[in-house]
């Protein structure tokens, strides 16, 4: 018992410093790749190429003032980056990142709805957060990031419903196995699209920004805070980030199953190259599409997403129910 629970310990302290550093890892590369693309160096003065960046960005938030608004709730207002950050380590707990058990540090049956279940419970930070702040600006960042996440978060699980009729498992495992010989972006085309835009807006990545929205909201939820908190809210955002790459590369590119034009990779190594190449294409679309108007933002999430995802959910199980291979 005592040998299970210090495995269990080393194992989540090295998932948290391995989440850590893929999120300074992941600020550094996407500050970059903005520089390149807007043809500006990006982080340069602080170590070579500007490798330390991320440390110095730590060590400012740490020796800034932590300020706590007059009439905020203090309590709430200090809790809210921790959920944030937490539950979004969490939902990484449950991802496996090679075959077999000891990839991940859970493997529950159903862990695509835990893993929903986890990442639904991050928007409570930013909610509180913005509540607790006492501060209009706050306030309406919170707001908009629930309301975001309401309607978004249903077209995406309906279009997560294909895969789970396609593969006919919640267990993300079993639902990568089931990908061997055909990765499930192909037959699924039109639910990755509802399901990959859907994790923009779960991120509150461009063009969904608009919790943020710094032309409008200074900086939405997070305006009154400060140092360490703010950088908790910061990392939370990033690590979301890497858990929906996570995420779609599980659900829709085969996991760690071998890239066909790279048959020598390894199970896992092959596994982080899609979930880089899926960072890259969400830094791509940050760098290149404005940020919605927040009335388009809603009506395109029931509009267009919620019947997508609907028709996608009818095809698929039409399709299972007639023509897909009995098990």
């Amino acid at each position: 018992m005592l040998t299970s629970v210090l495995w269990l310990t080393l194992k989540a302290v090295v998932l948290v410093v391995v989440l850590l550093l893929g999120a300074a890892i992941e600020l550094l590369l996407e500050r970059k790749v903005l520089g390149y693309f807007q043809m500006r160096f990006g982080p340069n003065r602080v170590g070579p190429w500007g490798l330390f960046q991320p440390i110095a960005d730590v060590v400012k938030m740490l020796v800034k003032e932590d300020i706590i608004p007059r009439d905020a709730d203090k309590i709430v207002y200090r809790m809210a980056p921790i959920i944030a950050f937490f539950t979004a380590l969490c939902a990484y707990a449950i991802i496996p990142w090679g075959p077999g058990d000891g990839f991940a540090m859970s493997h529950p049956n159903a862990g695509i709805l835990v893993f929903l279940a986890l990442g639904s419970l991050s928007v409570y930070g930013v909610a509180l957060g913005g509540w607790a702040s006492q501060s209009k600006y706050s306030l309406l960042g919170s707001m908009r990031a629930t309301a975001q996440m309401i309607s978004y978060e249903l077209a995406m699980g309906m279009a997560l419903i294909g895969i789970l009729l396609m593969a006919g498992t919640t267990d993300l495992t079993k639902i990568v196995a089931a990908q061997d010989n055909l990765y499930f972006i192909f037959p699924q085309i039109l639910g990755f699209m509802v399901f990959f835009v859907a994790t923009l807006a779960e991120t509150s990545r461009t063009p969904f920004d608009l919790p943020e929205a710094e032309t409008e909201l200074v900086g939405g939820f997070n305006t009154e805070y400060a140092g360490m908190r703010f950088g908790l809210f910061f990392l939370g955002e990033i690590v979301h980030l890497l858990n929906m790459a996570s995420l779609v590369t599980l659900l829709y590119l085969g996991g760690w199953n071998r890239i066909f034009f790279m048959e020598w990779l390894p199970p896992t190594a092959a596994f982080f190259l899609k979930v880089c190449f899926m960072i890259f294409i969400y830094m791509w679309i940050r760098v290149t599409w404005p940020r919605l108007r927040y009335d388009r933002l809603m009506s395109f999430g029931w509009k267009v997403m919620l019947p997508l995802a609907a028709l996608n959910l009818v095809g698929t199980a039409v399709y299972v129910a007639l023509w897909a291979p009995k098990a």
